[in-house]
């Protein structure tokens, strides 16, 4: 029987994407809807929702990558969850159409629709860096960042050839916001702990790179934070480059380029480079027939309800987080909008459901969304951090308690908190794990190779 003859009939609230907001707003809606004799369905091409806040805690090793991310099955019991991409949506059909994992495409009906897609990573057209980069957006781009690394000292250990161990042990990362900056601050965290306990490598040996376009790192937090950052990185044996890009990455070949005057202000060979230089929003913005603005984002009023050319809102269709431009009525956001992160993102979707509840089923009335933003902490490895939350200026222990203690609690479901929680007083008690998984690409390899003839391997 094909799926789309098992869907609900029922009156549907389609969710497309499943990440903070998606899961948040399903969380929420589902027992209503359900009681009032509807369905709400959930599309997204990955069966979980991936906290990224933690995805640098994953490379250093601090958090077991599946902890980072939440089922949408177990904590979505009563939601319809279909794992697809929704590679089109009619509003004025009222239909949305889904690609399904074995290639098969099925179109679901709708009364209400939520973009909640979230952001994609954003690239430029830089020869090389497809082939050679890794991003910083997905659990699988930190599992592999994080066993690329250790595999990388582990082989340069015996390396001989000295081009080739210089090149494995140079690490660098091309962005220098939130992301970049707490991910080159526990890939150091990493590199220092796995160096130390290989005798036949010293720190000495190793280059860490941060390549940063703008003339400043963390635009979230005061100046002289930011350069108190830099100091403190540089403190720990990263180079930082500020005013600089990067010119190419072809074969692992890294070509730096003085952002002044247009110049190469370096050039070295490095097997790990990281792209956390900025976000996109999700391609099923442009791939909708809604209204986009010139940044790809769905045009939004601060009720979180779509809107068209002319400002009106537009019935049955909302949307929250990374791929909306919801209008910052604080003032405080660049452009007059919210900024991409996971404290708009949840504060957002409890808004978004009560507004929809409010226009189907007359509970309460709609309100626009509006928050002061409450600051922002970054943990820069363990004992590290720096922040400004409520406004008061934290580094060193004190914010990175607060980093700790603001995601802990901010991660979806408490089963999650947990688990996190869990790791935390694990790695307390025994020490950072810096165990490399290996051939997580090409699982069957060993198999292969023992059930391959020896005559066949003599041949071969």
């Amino acid at each position: 029987m094909a799926i789309s003859q098992k869907l609900s009939e029922k009156p549907r609230i389609l969710i497309v994407g499943g990440g903070y907001v998606g899961l948040t707003v399903a969380q929420k809606l589902q027992k209503k809807v359900k009681a009032e004799g509807g369905v709400v369905t959930l599309v997204d091409p990955l069966p979980y929702m991936t906290y990224q806040p933690f995805l640098p805690e994953v490379v250093g090793g601090h958090i077991e990558a599946r902890h980072a991310v939440i089922s949408h099955r177990k904590h979505l019991r009563d939601t319809e969850v279909i794992t697809g991409k929704v590679t089109d949506v009619d509003h004025s059909a009222r239909t949305a159409s889904v690609e399904l994992e074995d290639g098969e495409s099925i179109e679901i009906p709708y009364q209400d629709v939520i973009l909640a897609a979230g952001a994609t990573t954003r690239t430029f057209p830089i020869e090389g860096l497809a082939e050679q980069g890794i991003g910083l957006k997905t659990i699988e781009e930190a599992l592999t960042l994080r066993n690329q690394i250790l595999d990388r000292i582990e082989a340069a250990s015996t390396m001989t050839d000295e081009k080739a161990k210089a090149r494995a042990l140079a690490f660098t990362v091309v962005g220098g916001g939130f992301a970049g900056i707490e991910c080159i601050a526990e890939m150091e965290d990493i590199i220092r702990a796995a160096v130390a306990a290989n005798p036949r490598l010293s720190q000495s040996d190793v280059r860490i790179v941060l390549v940063e376009a703008m003339g400043r790192i963390m635009p979230e937090v005061s100046e002289d934070q930011a350069v108190g950052v830099v100091e403190h990185l540089r403190g720990r044996g990263i180079e930082v480059l500020l005013n600089t890009s990067l010119g190419s990455a072809v074969d692992g070949e890294l070509q730096l380029i003085n952002m002044a005057d247009k110049s190469e202000a370096d050039r070295f060979e490095s097997d790990t480079l990281v792209w956390t230089a900025g976000v996109a929003a999700n391609a099923v913005a442009r791939r909708s027939s809604f209204p986009i603005d010139e940044r790809g984002r769905i045009t939004a009023s601060a009720t979180l309800q779509i809107v068209d050319e002319e400002g009106r809102s537009i019935e049955g269709a909302w949307t929250a987080g990374d791929v909306a431009a919801v209008p910052d009525l604080t003032g405080a956001g660049p452009g007059g909008f919210c900024v991409p992160n996971a404290q708009h993102a949840l504060r957002q979707s409890k808004q978004l459901v009560k507004n929809l509840l409010a226009a189907r089923f007359g509970e309460g009335k709609i309100s626009e969304y509006k928050h002061d933003s409450l600051g922002a902490v970054a943990g820069l490895g363990l004992f590290k951090g720096v922040g400004n939350p409520m406004g008061v200026k934290l580094k060193g222990v004190p914010a990175w308690m607060a980093h700790r203690g603001y995601h802990g609690m901010a991660i979806p479901t408490v089963e999650r908190k947990v688990r996190v929680a869990s790791n935390w007083i694990n790695e307390f008690i025994f020490g950072r794990d810096i165990t490399p998984l290996r051939d997580l690409e090409t699982p069957r390899r060993q198999f292969e190779e023992a059930a391959t003839p020896a005559k066949k391997k003599a041949d071969a």
